[in-house]
């Protein structure tokens, strides 16, 4: 699993968590799981095509939990 679709999904996690770990308020943190969202489709497809099971399972339950980010800190309009 060393093909570019992996090394773009790599970098785009990388840059997702340092986008949520800035702290720099809800619009960027919003952004951060957006672009988890989109990675977590990467990773899914890339597992489905390789063969790799795992890798897939775990990221089809990380495309929910990044979708829930999105409407939180996105959508949602009230604050907690």
């Amino acid at each position: 699993m060393e093909g570019p679709l992996e090394w773009i999904a790599s970098i785009g996690t990388i840059i997702a968590a340092g986008l949520i770990a800035l702290d720099m308020g809800r619009r960027t943190t919003g952004w951060g799981f957006v672009l988890f969202t989109i990675v977590s489709i990467l990773w899914i497809y890339s597992g489905l095509m390789k063969d790799a099971m795992p890798i897939a399972a775990m990221n089809a339950v990380l495309f929910l939990i990044n979708g829930w980010g999105v409407w939180r800190y996105l959508i949602r309009k009230e604050q907690p």
